[in-house]
């Protein structure tokens, strides 16, 4: 079974591990690694890069298994000396700052980085078979080789004109697909291209070999998928070079996210492919390959997953796994920020399939306790926050101020930074801000949410909008239409929830029903979307009117001028 060979970069990775499918790692909005086991539905374990923000996690790939040594262990009995354990341990996460990092799951940290091979962002990664070489390619068009023992660059190379999106090593290790928009086969020994194929018109994110087949048989094949594409072709690497087209063709109801097949071994085997699409379905298929297929194939399952409301709102799919069985799959749905892993049974003799489940709406992170470091202490009801200001934001004391004082100091014409205040006017922190901008929000006070909403610095709207509990967010994103003052409301309303978005999108990303409870905001930005349009041609017929008014007063002038002369 092919192991998910990196994601693309349009998308947050998603991967199951390889072989027992134990694990799935995945990188939420918040930028953070979180690997869950798929046995216990747990998290377990989670990794924060250091420039988590700057550097974002664009593709993740599981290595292969192998022997792993965890320490001082028992004497193995003669019966178990020839049992060698294999297990899932490294893991590559490719970054849009260009470098690659390799976490070991076995030790729980970052095993190396690899740096210094790209100078434009990694789009995806690859492991061989011998798990010491890995690939990558970038927006620098660049394909690099990777030593893991040295953890140093053992080879690099021109591979297209455009950004290499796409990687995927063949089973016996001796050829390298790579893709932009042009599909290439290399000779890993000689680095040389073995042979190109084309046929998509976007960017080639999806790679997969689907035989295990010598190519000079005629029955190597691999399939491919595009970005903005409903279709995944197969290609056919023939002896004779007579393969520029693909095919077979499986069509699809939206672009391709996640792949997971069965390869072929031989041409009495079919193959089994697991596709779930950006649309969150998943479509079964299965299909002989031995030559070219005139009609495109569709899928002999599709499936789909809804909550259990009185009017079903769909669940996104984000992977599935093939298990041995034909009918068994795993699937991942949900959010990225808290997944839910599940084995299913999958009747493929319906065409369609629709699972209903409840999904749990509040984010609880569950870890498993020999993971987790963090002690959390013991809190009675006669504990009481001493502390003024939000909870986790210990301000200084500098005086006590009632409301009414604080909305005095709020000047709109100069609002004071952190550093210091302006001339004759008392210091008011960025924390004073929040926690007038929480009062408001919870008594509904127009005035108190005037004076705040009024502050025209970006930076005191970015730290105050970061110091809010997770519980205002929502309240505020569904306030700021209604209550700023109609003269400025545009652009402050921007302002505020562009800083809403840069801080706490990963939280709203995890409410099911965002959209209903935004559907005010939802309204007001769509009718600006479309009066943009009617705008836009009013301010170009006013340019030109503008425009020959102005050539016209200067005719007259100087017909005037021309006149008294």
């Amino acid at each position: 079974m092919a192991a998910d060979a990196g994601s693309s970069p349009h998308q947050l990775p998603c991967v199951f591990s390889p072989k027992s499918r134990q694990y799935l790692a995945l990188c939420a909005q918040d930028g953070r690694l979180r690997v869950w086991n798929t046995d216990s539905k747990t998290l377990h374990q989670e990794y924060v890069p250091s420039a988590h923000l700057s550097a974002t996690c664009t593709c993740i790939s599981w290595g292969p298994c192998r022997t792993v040594k965890e320490g001082p262990r028992r004497k193995k009995r003669k019966s178990e000396m020839g049992q060698v354990e294999e297990r899932t341990d490294l893991l590559a996460m490719g970054t849009a700052a260009g470098t690659v990092l390799i976490y070991s799951t076995t030790k729980g940290a970052l095993h190396c980085t690899l740096d210094g091979g790209h100078s434009g962002g990694v789009n995806c990664v690859q492991w061989h078979s011998d798990d010491s070489l890995l690939y990558s390619g970038s927006d620098d068009t660049n394909i690099v080789e990777w030593d893991l023992q040295t953890g140093k660059m053992r080879s690099k190379w021109k591979a297209d004109r455009a950004a290499v999106t796409s990687l995927c090593v063949s089973h016996d290790g001796k050829l390298l697909l790579s893709a932009g928009q042009i599909i290439k086969m290399w000779d890993l020994e000689t680095k040389e291209v073995f042979r190109k194929f084309t046929g998509h018109s976007t960017a080639v994110t999806t790679l997969r070999f689907a035989t295990t087949r010598p190519p000079d048989s005629n029955g190597l094949y691999f399939l491919s998928g595009a970005a903005h594409d409903r279709l995944l072709s197969v290609w056919q690497v023939r002896d004779d070079g007579k393969d520029k087209n693909s095919v077979v063709s499986f069509t699809l109801t939206d672009e391709p996210q996640h792949i997971d097949l069965v390869m072929s071994n031989s041409k009495e085997e079919g193959v089994r492919l697991a596709v779930v699409c950006k649309d969150g379905q998943l479509h079964l298929f299965e299909h002989f390959l031995n030559g070219p297929c005139k009609k495109p194939l569709s899928p002999i399952c599709t499936v789909q997953m809804s909550d259990t409301k009185d009017s079903p709102v769909p669940i996104p799919l984000l992977a599935a796994a093939l298990g041995t069985d034909t009918r068994s799959v795993l699937l991942a749905y949900g959010t990225h920020l808290q997944p839910v892993m599940e084995r299913v049974e999958i009747n493929t003799a319906e065409r369609h399939v629709c699972l209903t489940r409840d999904v749990q709406t509040s984010l609880s992170l569950s870890m498993e306790t020999t993971v987790s470091k963090v002690k959390t202490p013991v809190v009675n009801a006669k504990s009481r926050l001493l502390v003024p200001g939000l909870p986790g934001h210990q301000a200084p004391v500098k005086g006590t101020m009632s409301i009414a004082e604080r909305l005095g100091e709020i000047d709109l014409s100069t609002v004071p930074t952190e550093k210091g205040a302006s001339k004759g006017m008392a210091s008011l922190q960025t924390d004073n801000f929040a926690v007038l901008l929480v009062q408001g929000l919870e008594s509904n006070d127009a005035n108190i949410l005037n004076k705040v909403f009024q502050t025209r610095k970006d930076v005191v709207i970015k730290k105050t909008v970061a110091r809010l509990p997770l519980s205002a967010v929502l309240p505020l994103v569904e306030v700021v239409p209604h209550t700023l003052v109609p003269s400025y409301r545009a652009v402050l309303m921007v302002r505020w929830l562009k800083a809403v978005l840069m801080h706490h999108t990963s939280y709203l990303a995890s409410l099911p029903d965002l959209v209903t409870q935004l559907g005010v905001l939802y309204h007001m930005i769509e009718s600006r979307v479309k009066m943009f349009h009617k705008l836009t041609k009013l301010h170009g017929k006013l340019y030109l009117l503008m425009t020959q008014v102005s050539i016209l007063i200067l005719a007259v002038k100087l017909y005037i001028d021309q006149c008294s002369e």
